[in-house]
């Protein structure tokens, strides 16, 4: 396995897509299905969110990428948490599910047509394989956590990814409310 930072959010961005097609196809996978996704998109986002955006704004140049991206995340975090709230035999389901699908997909789009060829131009080797490790051990670490579950840290980083700035003081709840307010695209 490609151990390149790139080819690695590749494959979760590929697994995240399979997911959603199951759960679009398969209703009755829907209670088993739902928390895998929440749990891998979250845990995704959290180890781009600490370890690849910050070296893809100041090392590879995509800092207005990488903000834009990090816009994308609080959005998606947004709708995933609305999704994980509905019930998946409702018909409900159905159309939250398709927002979140429909924002995760011009995400990843844009993260595959920008940020990512922008880090394969500008990064060495060896560089990408160094952020891989970080992104996988930090993956790792997100395992299990759900959105919302972050920590002041966590929404600080959120922040400085997009580019968010008066933060320094602000409580996590008054962090919070600035990031999802400013995040909004």
């Amino acid at each position: 396995m490609s151990a390149d930072v790139v080819d690695l959010i590749m494959q979760d961005h590929r697994e995240v897509e399979r997911l959603f097609d199951e759960l679009k196809d398969n209703p009755e996978k829907r209670p088993t299905l739902l928390p895998v996704l929440t749990t891998l998109l979250t845990a995704h986002s959290r180890a781009e969110e600490a370890e690849v955006y910050p070296v893809a704004a100041e090392e590879a140049g995509e800092k207005e990428e990488v903000s834009h991206s990090q816009q994308e995340h609080i959005e998606a975090d947004q709708l995933l948490a609305k999704l994980a709230a509905t019930d998946p035999s409702s018909a409900d389901f159905d159309k939250v599910l398709q927002n979140l699908v429909d924002a995760v997909s011009h995400h990843v789009e844009e993260e595959e047509t920008k940020v990512l060829p922008g880090m394969r131009a500008n990064l060495p080797d060896e560089r990408r394989t160094e952020l891989g490790e970080a992104f996988v051990a930090s993956r790792k670490e997100h395992l299990g956590d759900q959105p919302g579950d972050m920590t002041r840290d966590q929404l600080a980083q959120q922040a400085a990814n997009a580019d968010i700035s008066g933060t320094s003081g602000l409580s996590k709840d008054e962090l919070k409310k600035k990031v999802e307010s400013e995040g909004e695209l």
